[in-house]
């Protein structure tokens, strides 16, 4: 396992009353391993746009951050925890990234209830659905609530009646098919087949030869590497069908990574927590914002959703941080009690939290374009306002369908 340590502000800060108070220490968990390296390292960087917007201080103290290298594997994501927490010190920890660590984490965070744990992106349902921690927030939408407009999109504009999904075997993937199936089959829509591939998989070869051909396209929940490298595969088999992007897929890690294969993704429908062309001021800001904190060969031309989501849980806690002077409270109570009762207003809209500490906020179809220079973006075809984790379904009928699985949900024409 590889750390690195970022310090920041080597001196004490002055609170308002001229009290010299120490620095805040917030702890940083990203993949900066294996296949969503490239997912982790922007997730970083949006981290890093919120703090230096806030120059690094909030509440009358600096901020020192301490980064935690993770591989997307639960056991990796709690050693960074505990090292950050027990060795290290931190206040506050942001993180994780990926979905079965964020469900690690959640777990961790109930053996330490002094410290407050804001998600990075991680957006497995279960972390925040099932047996939810205290100290535990969530100010990204997860994986089903990503896929919310998507389902009624390539049904009734696309004209889509049957598609066959592709997805990594983990708990995230198997929330955003979730949100698929259950707005698609409502519809009217069938899933013939579900295919499961390991993350990190080199060789997608079996999979492309047991593709169908009797549908009318094939979803795709890839991200990092494995997107890249299946679509060069897909590519190379001769592969034509019409494809439908899981969030990852058609995020900016995928579309701004090297070589042609990206390509084949020109006019896939997707769905996801933000959209590059949203003509919204405050996107606009966020945006130019990420682009001046950056060298340009340091960053991507727009930030990923994994930027977005670190950006925006890092803004809710300086936002905190300032709200209570500094002084978190006894057992962090005041920032929890701040954090809990947040409207935060996010360069993807307004968010608030459920009674889960899970948030409601907007999701955003798109299609992938080609810009005039040549890259590649989400354009956003709608929006949907004010999504929660329930999707729109009655809480009971929706607790009824089951956690998300290889095989759940079944493919309903009703989940009511």
């Amino acid at each position: 396992m590889k750390y690195s340590v970022t310090m920041v502000a080597s001196a004490l800060a002055i609170s308002a009353s001229g009290v010299i108070a120490e620095p805040l220490k917030i702890g940083v968990l990203a993949t900066l391993e294996g296949t969503y390296t490239v997912l982790g390292e922007d997730g970083v960087r949006g981290l890093k746009t919120a703090l230096t917007e806030a120059g690094y201080t909030a509440g009358g103290r600096e901020i020192e951050i301490v980064i935690a290298s993770t591989d997307t594997s639960p056991d990796s994501a709690v050693r960074a925890a505990r090292k950050v927490v027990e060795q290290d010190g931190v206040d506050i920890v942001i993180g994780p990234l990926s979905g079965s660590e964020g469900i690690a984490i959640r777990d961790y965070a109930k053996t330490q209830p002094d410290i407050t744990f804001l998600n990075g992106s991680s957006a497995a349902q279960e972390t925040t659905y099932v047996t939810p921690a205290e100290n535990f927030f969530r100010f990204n939408t997860d994986g089903a609530q990503w896929s919310v407009g998507l389902g009624d999109y390539i049904y009734n504009e696309k004209g889509y009646r049957s598609i066959a999904t592709v997805g990594e075997d983990y708990s995230f993937i198997y929330t955003q098919v979730f949100g698929v199936v259950t707005e698609f089959c409502a519809a009217g829509g069938e899933v013939t087949e579900r295919f499961w591939v390991p993350l990190g998989t080199k060789d997608f070869g079996s999979i492309i030869a047991a593709l169908p051909d009797d549908v009318d396209a094939i979803y795709l929940g890839l991200g990092g590497g494995d997107a890249v490298n299946f679509l060069g595969q897909y590519q190379q088999a001769g592969g034509d069908a019409a494809l439908i992007g899981g969030s990852l897929m058609v995020d900016g890690t995928v579309l701004n990574s090297t070589g042609n294969a990206k390509n084949a993704l020109i006019g896939t429908p997707a769905a996801g927590p933000q959209a590059d062309s949203w003509d919204n001021p405050r996107w606009k800001e966020y945006v130019v914002s990420y682009q001046n904190t950056f060298e340009p060969e340091d960053r991507f031309p727009s930030p990923s959703l994994l930027a977005t989501a670190y950006y925006t849980a890092t803004s809710a806690a300086l936002t905190c941080i300032d709200e209570v002077g500094g002084d978190l409270g006894e057992g962090q109570e005041a920032f929890r009690s701040c954090l809990s009762s947040l409207e935060l207003d996010s360069p993807t809209g307004m968010i608030h939290l459920d009674e889960n500490r899970q948030a409601i906020a907007a999701n955003f179809v798109s299609e992938v374009v080609e810009n005039e220079d040549g890259t590649l973006s989400t354009k956003m075809v709608s929006m949907v306002e004010n999504v929660n984790q329930q999707l729109g379904i009655d809480p009971e009928a929706f607790a009824q369908i089951g956690l998300p699985s290889r095989d759940t949900p079944a493919c309903k024409a009703s989940y009511e």
